[in-house]
């Protein structure tokens, strides 16, 4: 009879290669403490390394017979593990970019949804008031803000002075500032 405790790692190699269960049990309660420490140090979560060290010696045995010829089993282990490890910070990394990506961008869809939002009430706010303006003085100031009518060329075309549209288009900005100015004060204080 073997007794497995006494053979050292080049013998256990062998017989693992060669399908030995307790061979590999030997190998196993050699190795699992220190490769766990070493995985638990290097992953900073004890369940982590534990699934670490389960997977690494599931692979070892379900691989047995792929298993190079090595004389160094502890050397052999301790790669493996390392493989395992960088493999799994590497797809932390992946994710947690992965993440940032995705929290970044509804961070800046929900910003500019909000800004498109603030956007499409103010323009509602300034034409509601712009539609408020008495009626010469509303025309007076469409004809001069949007169809960029000189004040000469809307004097010629409504049949007033251009002192008249003059006085008008002053009027209107001043009503305007005026209840634009206390409006937006109270939508920007309501919405933040």
């Amino acid at each position: 009879m073997i007794l497995y405790s006494k053979l050292s790692d080049d013998e256990l190699a062998v017989l693992l290669r060669d399908g030995d269960k307790t061979a590999f049990s030997e190998i196993y309660h050699r190795y699992k403490g220190i490769l766990h420490v070493h995985a638990y140090k290097k992953l900073g979560d004890f369940e982590e390394a534990k699934d670490v060290i389960q997977d690494l010696f599931s692979t070892l045995w379900l691989k047995h017979k792929d298993m190079p010829l090595t004389t160094n089993i502890s050397g052999y282990l301790y790669i493996t593990i390392r493989n395992k490890i960088f493999n799994i910070i590497a797809h932390k990394k992946v994710i947690s970019k992965y993440t940032d990506s995705i929290t970044s961008f509804i961070d800046e869809n929900n910003f500019t949804t909000d800004l498109i939002m603030r956007e499409k009430d103010l323009a509602s706010i300034i034409e509601k008031e712009i539609n408020a303006l008495p009626p010469k003085m509303r025309e007076v100031f469409i004809l001069s803000r949007r169809k960029n009518m000189s004040h000469k060329e809307i004097a010629n075309t409504l049949g007033v002075s251009e002192h008249t549209v003059k006085n008008q288009i002053k009027s209107s900005l001043k009503i305007l500032r005026t209840k634009l100015g206390l409006i937006l004060y109270l939508a920007l204080l309501l919405k933040f």
